[in-house]
């Protein structure tokens, strides 16, 4: 099997819920180091006074919004409406996975081929990779950004629709009280959403145990919150695939997405 730079393939004799890992290759390191030395610098979240994060952020493709956060992980859901796109951009020191909840979609890095996503589908982006999705659809793209460790502000943009290549992360917010993040009491520094603002998806804290004696049809994805994760760079997240035979740890904390209204 011929292996583009920068893709890991999934072998064919493995089912599809395994995520594609895109890692930087060598021409995103020359990107990169070209775009430091030009000045641009990633900046760091300040965890405590940086709260408009909480809120909305409003795009030119659409929207995003904090789902869950604690001191170490950071899930972002984006609305991307089609047929527009996020920009080519880099996360220098974080690890990113993409999940989709719905539409159709492609993920484009540099000098490799474009990735297909639609609903179920994983993508593992390496510190490092360039990267952007457009929607190629007729109805909006629902992700889910699992990013690791967490700093929202640890972004480059090298291309752009809307001409905000080499800007930083946006500023702008808008408040929606009516789906805020809300503390978990339970577990310290934690926040999280309870539903997508449109309601089609629900976000829920659970055990393995729990997952494991309790499929439900309507769960999309189940997100191991443990510290080996943020460690070790690799998350082993579990989907609602009816081939996805891996079994949650059972003393392991997730935080799972479903379908609002599944049976």
């Amino acid at each position: 099997m011929a292996v583009t730079e920068g893709i890991i393939p999934v072998p064919l004799t493995v089912a599809s819920f395994l995520p594609v890992r895109l890692n930087a290759g060598k021409s995103d390191i020359a990107q990169l180091n070209r775009l430091v030395r030009s000045g641009a610098r990633v900046a760091n979240e300040q965890f405590d006074e940086d709260s408009h994060l909480d809120q909305v952020i409003p795009k030119p493709w659409g929207y995003e919004y904090r789902a869950f956060v604690d001191d170490f992980f950071d899930l972002w859901a984006l609305h991307i409406d089609a047929p527009h796109s996020t920009s080519v951009h880099v996360h220098p020191r974080k690890l990113t996975y993409l999940l989709c909840l719905g539409g159709r979609g492609v993920t484009t890095g540099l000098d490799r081929p474009d990735v297909p996503i639609s609903a179920g589908s994983v993508l593992r982006i390496g510190p490092g990779a360039f990267h952007g999705t457009r929607n190629t659809g007729d109805e909006p793209l629902e992700l889910i950004e699992v990013e690791v460790p967490r700093n929202k502000f640890d972004l480059i943009r090298l291309k752009d629709d809307y001409n905000r290549a080499g800007t930083a992360y946006e500023s702008a917010s808008l408040d929606q009280p009516q789906n805020a993040l809300r503390s978990v009491p339970a577990f310290p520094h934690t926040r999280m959403r309870r539903r997508t603002p449109d309601r089609r998806f629900s976000f829920e804290l659970r055990t393995g145990m729990d997952i494991f004696y309790r499929r439900r049809a309507q769960d999309l994805f189940h997100i191991p919150l443990c510290l080996s994760g943020a460690v070790e760079r690799d998350v082993e997240i579990l989907t609602g695939h009816p081939e996805d035979k891996r079994r949650p740890q059972t003393d392991k904390q997730y935080l799972t997405i479903s379908a609002v209204g599944g049976s």
